[in-house]
């Protein structure tokens, strides 16, 4: 099994930026011209490794390789944004690598591409790249080109003795079980459980019991073998559930107006083990949005939008008002959910005024901004 850890190392120390392997200080793909780079690098990259696997490495300053990190990145849909837009799209996946010297909540992105050995192209316009248009690699470049397209496997064997360099052993396992019960988490309900002999997965949480059933709040759960965060939200709840072949998830979402607030199941993950060392993991969204009258979220909509202007302009807040803010990003959330197209552009333009202003509910935005490409990918 490769530890993805010693992975970004290696592809980190091994080369700069080539056919193979590309690396970002971060990707924006909630926005239209960073989905479109994004899937351009994409496409390049699987064009010019049709037979290996092909990385980019996000969270990495591009001028000394320094890893800065970025935040964790929960999108288990990334598959189904590749599908939308790319012909003969390949597999890819999207995992938030841990580092210690990282401050908490801050990762490592790993994207990982496997081509189908076809060409990828793109299946219709997006931002200024037209539909139809095929990329490779020349260097550390991802270029258009439009004639003699062959497929060239010429990094097979450097790929492979990379990721041959990042195997793990049981001293490294032994070590990340300590680190992740003792030391991260020694303040929270911490547990381990071992799949088919070879797999171990760590998780940890603040835990209470509501009618019998565990819940789990600031929630960290690794898959210790790989050096992979399987999950981690500082604001949501979950249930665990596992048995000899398989570990269970059921992540909840808290929504509301005002003080009227509900947990709703979000989204089942399901990682099953196998006897000869791979395993998969597969999502399925399972939320209901609650439903509210049309009128009601008119108004709603209205105020959050008037309320934002006021932390725009720094205009005090009353007491009732701060409560509101509070809960801007989940009414935002739920007016988008009942057809209010506005406000998912008024999310957007909520992002900078409240980062400036007030980081806790600018931390719940981002949590609502999560849920919504979940749904929207789904």
């Amino acid at each position: 099994m490769i530890n993805k850890r010693l992975l970004v190392k290696n592809l980190l120390a091994h080369n700069d930026e080539n056919s193979f392997y590309d690396k970002k200080r971060f990707i924006s793909i909630g926005e239209k011209e960073g989905k479109a780079k994004f899937l351009k690098h994409v496409c390049a990259l699987a064009n010019s490794n049709p037979k290996n696997n092909s990385f980019i490495v996000i969270g990495v300053e591009d001028e000394d390789n320094a890893i800065v990190g970025v935040d964790f990145f929960d999108d288990s849909k990334i598959q189904n944004l590749v599908n939308a837009y790319l012909d003969n799209p390949p597999i890819i996946s999207y995992e938030n690598i841990p580092f210690p010297h990282l401050p908490e909540g801050k990762v490592v992105g790993l994207v990982t591409i496997r081509s189908g050995a076809k060409i990828c192209a793109l299946k219709k316009n997006i931002w200024k790249y037209y539909g139809g248009a095929v990329f490779f690699r020349e260097g550390s470049i991802s270029l258009p080109k439009a004639f003699d397209i062959v497929l060239k496997d010429i990094n097979s064997e450097v790929v492979a003795t990379i990721e041959q360099h990042a195997r793990n052993n049981i001293e490294l396992t032994l070590d990340a079980v300590i680190d992740f019960i003792n030391h991260r988490h020694a303040d929270l309900t911490s547990n381990y459980k071992v799949f088919k002999e070879q797999f171990v997965v760590c998780w940890a949480g603040n835990k209470k019991t509501i009618n019998n059933e565990i819940y789990y709040s600031r929630v960290d759960i690794e898959l210790i073998n790989e050096q992979v965060k399987l999950f981690y939200s500082a604001l949501d709840e979950i249930t665990i559930t596992y048995n000899e072949n398989s570990f269970t998830t059921l992540e909840f979402v808290q929504l509301g107006l005002g003080s009227q607030q509900k947990y709703y199941p979000l989204e089942e993950m399901v990682i099953t083990f196998s006897e000869n060392g791979n395993y998969a993991i597969n999502s399925k969204l399972v939320f209901e949005p609650p439903q509210y009258d049309k009128k009601t979220l008119h108004h709603v909509l209205n105020s959050n939008n008037s309320l934002l202007q006021k932390v725009e302009k720094k205009i005090t807040l009353s007491k009732a008002e701060e409560v509101d803010l509070s809960h801007l990003p989940a009414t935002y959330l739920i007016c988008y959910l009942n057809g209010f197209e506005e406000a998912r552009e008024q999310m957007e333009l909520a992002r900078p005024i409240l980062k400036a202003n007030d980081k806790k509910v600018y931390e719940s935005l981002k949590e609502s901004l999560r849920i919504l490409r979940k749904v929207k990918y789904n």
